[in-house]
């Protein structure tokens, strides 16, 4: 008797001693789709097509905008917004998507008027930053509030605004201490795929957030493997600095536009100049999947965009892959990435 019970500890004991030598179990990657706003009230029937990508993350936009360079101050949560880029709008449209499962990022955006690319902003004396900081501040404080409020999964503290960062570096430490101070989830940043390497407060970050516009392929249609090709010094450029601040990188927005030359300039809208080419949106995606997203340095991303109302949905060449061959594409992999049950 005493013999066997001997056996049945040693045998817990190396039953538990092999438990404890097996790796912790990767996390799941972001599978994440950038949502739209709303111009009304959100129903179920909006949700279903982002449950059809197999995505688990979602990303919701609220905006502020800004007149023009000469008038900096921020202005959001305006009656003359959509409902669905108002804090109201907002806290209904992340609880909506909750319900029904997907985990939220919260990112709200600047607008410039006229399209003014947001990277350029520069003030030409202090009265003028003094504006810009006090209602960006206001418009990402009531936003991080929001985000506290509905428990999302991560906050996105400013997109592409690399001159606005690189100007005044004391402004952005006091916000992310005073965001940390409201918000106590996940934080990052999206630096755009040419100034990325220059944030100076990753350290503060939970995730390095990239939007990765990055130039992978001047051919007309790129097949796969090309574009896989025209990756791979991005990704030297990414894994370095993942390790250098022992930080995943996230995709806060990826994607390509359904027309010819799609991964040459993939920051830009297409022109009439460029036909449209639902082929190179589905190489060009496909070639991101079967490389990047492979990458143990990688947390995963969201594919910009997905649009709520069939009305704005006429963007033969756009960014969405709705109704494109590339929907397919984007619900296969992300499909194939879920957790084996």
């Amino acid at each position: 008797m005493n013999k066997f019970l001997s056996l049945c500890f040693l045998g817990i004991l190396l039953s538990a001693c092999n438990a404890q030598t097996e790796p912790p179990a990767a996390p799941e990657l972001i599978r994440g789709v950038s949502f739209v706003a709303t111009r009304n009230a959100i129903t179920d029937e909006i949700v279903k097509p982002l449950l059809n990508y197999n995505a688990n993350y979602v990303a919701v936009h609220p905006y502020g905008f800004m007149r023009d360079l000469e008038n900096p101050a921020v202005i959001h949560n305006s009656e003359r917004q959509w409902w669905g880029e108002r804090v109201d709008g907002t806290t209904a449209t992340i609880e909506t998507f909750q319900s029904k499962g997907l985990k939220v990022m919260l990112k709200p955006q600047i607008w410039i008027g006229r399209g003014i690319y947001t990277g350029t902003i520069d003030m030409p004396d202090d009265s003028r930053w003094d504006t810009l900081e006090v209602t960006y501040e206001k418009f990402i404080l009531d936003y991080a509030q929001v985000a506290q409020n509905t428990n999302v999964a991560m906050f996105c503290i400013g997109t592409e605004l690399e001159s606005f960062v690189a100007a005044r570096p004391e402004f952005w430490n006091r916000l992310i201490q005073k965001i940390r101070a409201i918000y106590k989830g996940k934080l990052t940043y999206a630096g755009n795929w040419d100034s990325y390497k220059n944030v100076p407060f990753w350290d503060q970050m939970d995730y390095i957030g990239v939007d990765a516009y990055f130039p992978v392929s001047d051919q007309k249609t790129p097949d796969v493997s090309s574009a896989m090709e025209g990756w791979k010094k991005w990704m030297v450029e990414l894994s370095s600095l993942s390790r250098k601040h022992d930080k995943k990188i996230l995709f806060a927005e990826y994607g390509y536009v359904s027309a010819d030359y799609a991964g040459k300039e993939p920051w830009l809208t297409a022109d009439e100049t460029r036909e449209s080419n639902e082929e190179a949106q589905k190489h060009l995606l496909q070639a991101q999947y079967d490389l990047v997203w492979k990458q143990d340095w990688f947390a995963g991303g969201f594919l910009w965009k997905h649009h709520s109302e069939y009305g704005r949905r006429g963007f033969e060449k756009r960014f969405t892959p709705q109704d494109k061959l590339a929907q397919q594409t984007v619900s296969d992999a992300y499909g194939a990435m879920k957790p084996k049950e």
